[in-house]
């Protein structure tokens, strides 16, 4: 069982949002399961959606937390690269190149920013290349 039921980020646009989320979660084998009521919902294919981008709810501007970000699991190496690829392709800002990290032996992640500067990270934990 999971100990999160869903997790939220802020986003100005949901269509700019949709041009973001749609390939670039895709890399991750993740779909938009939900779209309405000002949210898009995005998670495993036949599975609840478990991350949405929204439009903040006091209609103000959306702020990226900091220290926080989303880390979603990627079933490979090649899948968190081409993971940092396709969000920097589509407007995403580079925060770690993806590579191993010294968190443990087989940690490989990137991290990007989406355009309204929320955090992401795509991490695989396999020590298959």
């Amino acid at each position: 069982m999971s100990i999160f039921s869903h997790v939220t980020v802020g986003v100005r646009d949901l269509e700019a949002a949709k041009r973001f989320y749609d390939p670039v979660l895709a890399t991750l084998g993740l779909v938009r399961l939900y779209e309405g009521h000002g949210f898009l919902g995005y998670g495993a294919p036949g599975a609840k959606p478990e991350f949405f981008p929204c439009r903040p709810f006091d209609g103000g501007a959306p702020a990226p937390g900091n220290g926080w970000h989303a880390a979603f699991t990627a079933p490979s190496r090649a899948a968190v690269e081409t993971f940092h690829a396709a969000a920097l392709a589509r407007g995403g800002r580079d925060e770690g190149a993806p590579g191993l990290r010294d968190y443990a032996p087989d940690y490989f992640a990137a991290y990007v920013r989406d355009p309204d500067g929320n955090k992401l990270q795509a991490v695989c934990r396999s020590s298959a290349a």
